[in-house]
C-alpha cells in the first residue's frame, strides 16, 4: 500500500508540474481569416460552418475552450492545432500560388468527402458535420476550385 501512495504522489506532483507548462496561444487576428473569405467568397452558411468546425485548426485565430487551460489537454490540443495548420491554413492563404490553392481545396474535398474532418478528436465535443453542411462546403470549395481554373487557364 505504501508504493501505491508513493506513486499516487508522485503522478500528482506531476500532474501539478505540468500546470506551470503553458503551450503558446494560437492567435493573430481576425484579419487574415477575413482575406481568405474575401477571395474564396463562402456564402454566410459557409462561412458559419467554417468559423464554427474549421479555424480554431486551420488558422492562426484558435477560440479555445475552458479545458484547454489545463495540461496535458492543451498540449494535445496544441498539438492537433499545430497539425492542423501543416495541412491546411487558412491564415497563409494570400501565400499560396493558384495551383497550391487549388491542390489545397482538392484536398478538403476529399476529406469532408470521405468524413476524415473534422477529427473523430474534434467531433466528441464539437459535434460532426451534417450531411448539408457536408454538401454546401463541398460545392463552395468545388466553385472556389473552377474559378482558380479559369484563372490558370485550365
Amino acid at each position: 500500500m505504501k508504493i501505491f501512495k508513493k506513486i499516487l504522489l508522485a503522478l500528482l506532483l506531476v500532474l501539478i508540474g505540468m500546470q506551470l507548462y503553458r503551450p503558446e496561444k494560437n492567435s493573430s487576428e481576425y484579419d487574415v481569416i477575413a482575406q481568405f473569405e474575401t477571395e474564396t467568397r463562402p456564402s454566410k452558411e459557409v462561412s458559419a460552418i467554417l468559423q464554427q468546425k474549421c479555424y480554431d485548426c486551420h488558422s492562426n485565430q484558435t477560440n479555445y475552450p475552458w479545458y484547454a487551460e489545463v495540461s496535458p489537454i492543451s498540449l494535445w490540443i496544441n498539438d492537433h492545432i499545430e497539425e492542423g495548420k501543416e495541412h491546411f491554413n487558412v491564415s497563409d492563404w494570400d501565400t499560396y500560388s493558384l495551383k497550391k490553392k487549388d491542390h489545397k481545396l482538392e484536398e478538403f474535398i476529399e476529406e469532408v468527402e470521405e468524413g476524415k474532418m473534422p477529427e473523430d478528436a474534434y467531433t466528441w465535443i464539437h459535434g460532426d458535420l451534417l450531411e448539408s453542411e457536408k454538401k454546401a462546403l463541398i460545392q463552395w470549395a468545388q466553385e472556389t476550385r473552377s474559378s482558380y481554373n479559369v484563372l490558370q487557364g485550365k
